[in-house]
């Protein structure tokens, strides 16, 4: 909220924004091309393609791959563009959504950093040279990109930059930014369950993992229940917030239970991947404990601000949106 703070008196910082939002554009134009482009490697696993084997489709951990990275394009170049656009103009919702974005990325940035870590040494075979000069990078985007840039926004001379150029008021300043960043949470999550139907459904129910068409009406439920949730929490209704609340701490004592008492052949066997890729993955230095803390931590992390903002709901709630 811009207060009884005199907006003449600050430092502009259109042209610092504008950068920002070019370098946003870029990422989403290349990501959008990319996407479409990506697509052509289907064709290169199917039966007659360059690097086909036995076993690939649906199901199939190389299926899931592609499909992963296609999605990743466009969910990148969906959130890059408008936000470019926010910051070139500027737009004060696009301040907004950035905050609350970085607040997303606190929670699951570390996980996606790791899988893009693992993504590069499992598919590209890098050198120790490689791996060393890519740590200053993965550092970069976690934590050191993100505290910066939420020190940025939330400067003073930023917050009257946006609020100057653009008198307008948006509804994404009338929420704040702890549930903005929560039903960003519950959607990565949706998105998240989606993958888990490409890897035959896997859906982890205190100490069993289910899989097929189990798994996959488990998973379909769960969809049910978050998008409920999504509505709730947006219009900050109490109930939204003991249903996350519940919804969560069962899926994380659930996924930390399964994952903690199965080894990695354990799992492996349960995906029940084509030869080829069983064995290629069954090399791979992993163990059950190493699933626990992928998913678990941000489990833990999604609950941990489930319980930050029960002051933003129901007879709690708070006026402003921490902007």
């Amino acid at each position: 909220m811009s207060g009884n703070t005199d907006p003449a008196q600050h430092g502009d910082r259109s042209r610092t924004l504008a950068l920002i939002g070019l370098i946003l554009l870029f990422i989403g134009a290349a990501c959008a091309v990319l996407g479409p482009a990506e697509l052509y490697c289907f064709y290169l696993f199917i039966e007659g393609g360059r690097f086909h084997f036995e076993g690939f489709g649906f199901g199939s951990f190389m299926f899931a791959f592609i499909a992963v990275q296609i999605v990743g394009y466009y969910v990148i170049a969906a959130v890059c563009i408008p936000l470019g656009y926010g910051h070139l103009r500027p737009r004060r919702w696009a301040r907004t959504i950035a905050l609350a974005g970085l607040g997303f990325w606190f929670v699951v940035g570390i996980p996606l950093v790791i899988v893009f870590m693992a993504v590069l040494v499992i598919s590209k075979d890098p050198s120790l040279f490689t791996i060393l000069a890519m740590l200053p990078l993965l550092a970069l985007l976690y934590p050191v990109l993100p505290v910066l840039l939420a020190w940025f926004y939330r400067s003073r001379d930023v917050r009257l930059t946006f609020e100057t150029r653009d008198p307008n008021s948006y509804w994404t300043e009338q929420v704040p930014l702890p549930i903005l960043a929560l039903c960003m949470l519950y959607a990565f999550w949706i998105i998240a369950l989606h993958v888990a139907i490409l890897f035959r459904g896997t859906f982890p129910v205190f100490g069993v993992l289910l899989t097929d068409l189990p798994g996959i009406l488990a998973i379909d439920a769960a969809f049910v229940v978050l998008a409920v949730i999504i509505w709730g929490t947006f219009k900050r209704q109490t109930w939204a917030w003991w249903g996350a609340l519940a919804y969560y701490g069962i899926m994380t004592l659930s996924t930390i239970w399964t994952f903690a008492r199965l080894t990695w052949v354990d799992i492996l066997s349960v995906m029940r991947f084509a030869p080829t890729e069983t064995e290629a993955l069954g090399g791979i230095p992993a163990h059950g404990s190493h699933i626990t803390a992928f998913v678990g931590l941000p489990l833990l992390a999604t609950l941990g601000w489930i319980l930050y903002s029960r002051r933003f709901f129901g007879a709690h709630r708070r006026a402003d949106s921490l902007s």
